[in-house]
This record gives C-alpha cells, sequence and structure tokens, in this order.
C-alpha cells in the first residue's frame, strides 16, 4: 500500500508557491522599472519599520526595512496602489530619500511581523525621531540654559510612562543642543541616575532621576540607535541622526555594563561645531603664517599632535577646507568620519571588513591623489606607507598621540621609522590643546597672585621677540545665565610647532629625546604651548587656571628653569613683571 508523506508534500507545494510568487514579483519589477528583493533574506530595521504605522503600512502594502540617517529603503507590492503613493510622498515632505523595492506579499508579511519588536515603544509617537525632530526645535527655542532643561524634565517626568521617554529623550537632546553640548552622559547609581553634559569639555550636572525612567530611557535609546534590548552585559555602539532644519546632526552611541547597570554616552556630532575655520582656531599671527606656507606646499607631511578631544581633527579639517580647490584629489581615510566636506572623497575605517588606516592608504594611492589624510598613525605600516607617500610628490595631514611637538620625531622612531627618512617627508610637526574661552559677559579683572607672576615672568623672558606681548592683566571667570554659570563660553586651541629645519635634521639622526629636539628648534622663534596659552589668559580670552588644568605649566614655574626652555632670550623690560604687590586698586581695567 502506498503511503503518502502529507507534510513533507505540503512543503514541497509551499516551497513551489513561494518561488513562483518571488518570480512574478521580480517580473513585475523589471515591468515598473524598480529594483526586486527578497525580505525573507534580509535584515529587517526596527527603526524603519517605525517611519509608518503599522496599520497604514498593513492598508499600503508597503513596509519601510533599511534606514542609515535620512536614506530609507521602502518595500511596495505595487507602484499603482493610491494608499502606497501617498504614504511614499508623505515620506519625502518629511525630507527621507527614498530607494524602493518591490516584493512580494510573503516578504511584506515578514516584514509586518517585526512590529510587534517594537515593544513599548510602538505606543509612543510614531516615527520617534522624525516627531522628535519637530519637538527638538521648538524645544530649542524656549531653553536657555541648563535651568531651563531640569523645568521642563521635572515636568516630563510627572507624564505617563510611555510618553514620558519620548518627551524626555526630545528634551535631553533638544538640552544638549542649545546648550552646545558635545556629549550626553547618563549614568546609573544604586538609587538613582544621574543625567549630566560635557559643556566645552567639562562635565556638568543637569539632573537626577529614578531608576524606572532610566529602564524605559535606555531601552528607547538602544531602539532608536539600532542596539540589542537583550545584550545588557557587554558594551555597544550604535547611531542615529537628528535633522534639525536641514541639518542632519549625527548620534553615537555607547552603552557600558556597569555596576547599577548600562552607562550611556551619546556623542553628537554638528557639523557647525567641527567646521571651523582656519581664521578662528586661535593660531598666533606668526604661526598661522608660517602654517599657510606649510600646507601650500606640494608634498610633504604636516602631523598634529595632542590627547583626544584635543581638536586634532577639527584642525585638519580645516587645513583641508582651505587647500581643496577643484583642481586638486583630496581622499581620507577616517575613524570615523565626523563631517562631510563636500568635493573630498572620505572613507572610513572598518575592522570588520580589515579596512584599516593602512590597507585604506594603500588603496586610496591608486587613486592618484594629491592630497591624503590619514586620521590616525597607529603602527609602523601606516606610518611608513604615510612617510613614503610624503616623500613620492603627495601632501599629507596626519595625527599621532604624544605629549607634544617635539614627541612627534621619538615616536615615530619608536614605530620603527628611519630616523634619516623624517627630516625629509614631515614639513611641520604641531601640537595643540582646547582651553575654555572667558565668557565675554561677566568676565572679570583677576589679581595676579606671586605663583601666577613668576610663572607669567618667566614664560616672557622665553618668548621670542617678535611676538607682541599684551598688556599685564589676568581675567577671572564669574559666571552667568549666558554661559550656564561656568564663566566660560566655547573652546579656543592653544598650539605649538616645530618645522624640519637644518637644527632640527641634525638632531633627528640620532634618536633623539623630546627635550634634545625642542632644544634643536628654539632658533626658529615660535612659542609653545604654554606660552601660547599665557599670551591668550593676558588678552583675556582665557583664564589662568584654565590654562594651567589643560596645559602642564611646571616648566616656567621655576626661574632657575628658563634658560633651559627659553626661546628668544632675555626679553625687554617691557615683558617684565613688577615685583611690587598687586592689589585690587593697581588691576588696569
Amino acid at each position: 500500500m502506498v503511503q503518502f508523506e502529507e507534510d513533507k508534500q505540503n512543503r514541497k507545494v509551499a516551497l513551489l508557491l513561494k518561488e513562483e510568487e518571488e518570480k512574478l514579483a521580480e517580473v513585475l519589477s523589471h515591468k515598473y522599472g524598480v529594483k526586486y528583493i527578497d525580505l525573507t533574506r534580509v535584515a529587517i530595521n526596527t527603526e524603519a519599520l517605525r517611519l509608518v504605522p503599522e496599520t497604514d503600512a498593513r492598508e499600503a502594502n508597503l513596509a519601510p526595512f533599511g534606514i542609515v540617517g535620512k536614506k530609507v529603503q521602502v518595500a511596495i507590492q505595487s507602484p499603482n496602489n493610491e494608499k502606497t503613493k501617498i504614504i511614499l510622498e508623505d515620506l519625502k515632505k518629511r525630507n527621507y530619500i527614498l530607494t524602493i523595492f518591490m516584493v512580494s506579499k510573503s516578504s511584506l508579511n515578514r516584514a509586518w511581523s517585526r512590529y510587534t519588536d517594537l515593544s513599548f515603544a510602538s505606543q509612543a509617537k510614531i516615527g520617534a525621531l522624525d516627531i522628535s525632530n519637530e519637538d527638538i526645535i521648538a524645544f530649542l527655542e524656549k531653553v536657555k540654559s541648563i535651568k531651563d532643561i531640569q523645568v521642563y524634565i521635572a515636568e516630563a517626568l510627572t507624564l505617563k510612562k510611555t510618553h514620558r521617554v519620548s518627551r524626555l529623550l526630545s528634551i535631553i537632546m533638544g538640552g544638549a543642543l542649545s546648550t552646545s553640548a558635545s556629549d550626553v552622559h547618563i549614568e546609573p547609581e544604586e538609587g538613582y541616575t544621574r543625567l549630566r553634559y560635557r559643556l566645552d569639555g567639562v562635565l556638568i550636572n543637569v539632573v537626577n532621576f529614578d531608576k524606572e525612567t532610566y529602564e524605559f530611557l535606555l531601552s528607547r535609546i538602544k531602539l532608536v540607535a539600532g542596539l540589542k534590548l537583550n545584550i545588557k552585559n557587554n558594551a555597544q555602539d550604535g547611531r542615529f541622526s537628528i535633522n534639525i532644519k536641514d541639518v542632519d546632526i549625527e548620534v553615537r552611541t555607547s552603552t557600558l555594563p556597569g555596576a547599577y547597570g548600562e552607562s550611556i554616552v551619546m556623542r553628537l556630532l554638528n557639523p557647525k561645531s567641527i567646521s571651523v575655520p582656519l581664521e578662528e582656531l586661535g593660531f598666533e599671527p606668526k604661526l598661522f603664517k608660517i602654517l599657510e606656507n606649510e600646507i601650500a606646499k606640494p608634498n610633504g607631511m604636516i602631523l598634529n599632535t595632542g590627547p583626544t578631544g584635543s581638536g586634532k581633527t577639527t584642525t585638519l579639517y580645516a587645513f583641508l577646507k582651505r587647500v581643496h580647490t577643484p583642481e586638486v584629489k583630496i581622499i581620507t581615510i577616517e575613524d570615523p568620519i565626523e563631517y562631510h566636506l563636500p568635493g573630498i572623497v572620505q572613507t572610513q575605517v572598518d575592522k570588520k571588513k580589515e579596512y584599516t588606516f593602512s590597507s585604506g592608504l594603500r588603496a586610496s594611492l591608486r587613486q592618484d591623489p594629491d592630497i591624503i589624510m590619514v586620521g590616525e598613525i597607529r603602527d609602523n605600516e601606516t606610518a611608513e606607507i604615510a612617510l613614503h607617500s610624503a616623500l613620492t610628490g603627495h601632501l599629507v595631514f596626519s595625527t599621532l598621540h604624544t605629549n607634544n611637538a617635539a614627541g612627534t620625531y621619538p615616536r615615530l622612531i619608536d614605530l620603527g621609522i628611519n630616523s634619516r627618512i623624517l627630516s625629509s617627508a614631515i614639513n611641520v610637526a604641531m601640537a595643540q590643546r582646547l582651553v575654555r574661552i572667558l565668557c565675554p559677559k561677566c568676565k572679570k579683572p583677576g589679581v595676579i597672585t606671586d605663583a601666577y607672576k613668576k610663572l607669567i615672568d618667566n614664560a616672557l623672558k622665553a618668548m621670542p621677540k617678535d611676538i607682541e606681548i599684551p598688556p599685564i592683566q589676568v581675567w577671572e571667570p564669574v559666571g552667568c545665565d549666558f554661559c550656564n554659570n561656568t564663566g566660560y563660553k566655547g573652546r579656543i586651541g592653544v598650539f605649538e610647532a616645530i618645522l624640519t629645519d637644518e637644527a632640527t635634521e641634525e638632531v633627528i639622526k640620532d634618536n633623539p629625546s623630546e627635550r634634545e629636539v625642542k632644544k634643536a628648534s628654539l632658533a626658529q622663534g615660535i612659542p609653545d604651548m604654554q606660552q601660547d596659552g599665557v599670551i591668550k589668559a593676558l588678552r583675556g580670552t582665557t583664564s589662568l587656571a584654565e590654562l594651567e588644568r589643560v596645559v602642564d605649566l611646571s616648566i616656567y614655574r621655576d626661574l632657575n628653569q628658563v634658560g633651559t626652555v627659553g626661546l628668544g632670550g632675555e626679553q625687554s623690560s617691557k615683558n617684565q613683571i613688577e615685583t611690587t604687590p598687586t592689589t585690587e586698586e593697581n588691576i588696569q581695567p
């Protein structure tokens, strides 16, 4: 007797029907000139699904399934469906750039099934980030200070759970943008959660809220940033973007497991804060002219050094914008791309695909570039390729982690670079830090203490003779609503640089120390970071206390050390500070 395996037969029939359905969708895609895709083989992005409510998606026979910034991939069953046309037009009005794909009904069913993964977030405003953009724009017009943010957060915490989370996230991000914060920190403690902003490089407490709200907020941020909700014991990295008046602000999100929950840090990459003209970075006139000449050369290397967050990349971007013309080809290799420069080919390091700085640099050389920017030199291979590129007719910009400009040469030698090629390849080695600018509305004249007298006197004694010295006066922060009671508003760079001239070339050959390199460069007459900072403090741009927070001033605290660090010998008497006690009465306003 013949026995039929009914289950097996049914599976086979279902598979044949599925294949037939996919073939039909593919045929129709050619007919309408639309790309075809099988969503059963593609990951569905739940953040994309949030752009269209489930009921609307089912009625219109479509599903958004991929999103990167404002670029959205949408699956449709027919381009002639009127409801489909309405939804697509609405997405375009919301400034989304659409890529349309023709799919089968099975594909749509799979995409729609993922709506259940939106959890409680689906109860909040649809299109969370898109709607939040409007909330944030309205919020930016109302909020002027940290106190205003605290009031709005207190109001949001009284709302129902689902609305509370949506409103709270909009307030947090809007507050960060209104105060020009670079980072948002959400840190759970044992009995509460702390919210802090990083303003001008310093963390400022904003508010504390309850752990229950933190849990909901963590889930919402993970959904928005494309992180996995069920992973709590490992660090995760994600991203999302906020569109403010046609400007996309990228938010890099990081979670880190801690004792009381996952710490969240959201870094705001605002193109306006990164895109600073070369003239506004804070270079002294002499150094500015030197750098203008160096970046105009057709080949060689310009290295910018300093710790993480010292503004190195912003300076290199300013260089690139200055040298960019239609006649030159510029390629960058970055990790990550922080700001998109029109007309420049920018590539991003991807460790998973084994696309590193060295492999990216090697590949970029095959593109016949005139100028190359390497985000960071971390190893021997990258250093060697970059230096040889500088020797073979390319202008190369890059960064290196050292404490000062003099440390550039020993660091590269430590990476295994032949010291004899450094002098031929490197045009100039720079170093920089960022100091906070005194608030122009509330700063006040300060008293020069004995310790500061000695510091300023030593720095001015060692100052090159052709540097203009401002009147001897220090300034102090006060604090007002304009600067969120910090006394500072914005940041500016303090710089130093060493040119590779005959004197430095001679010392580089013998594997020198930082001290030997600096001594060899004294005749160049370029102020070091400490002196540059002292000049800015005397001008009232920053305070000596702020300068001391960022830059090591110890070399100018001892009168006996002036001879070892001086750049230009003794100065005239106008640069010396009187040793008579300074009082409030004899300060020049």
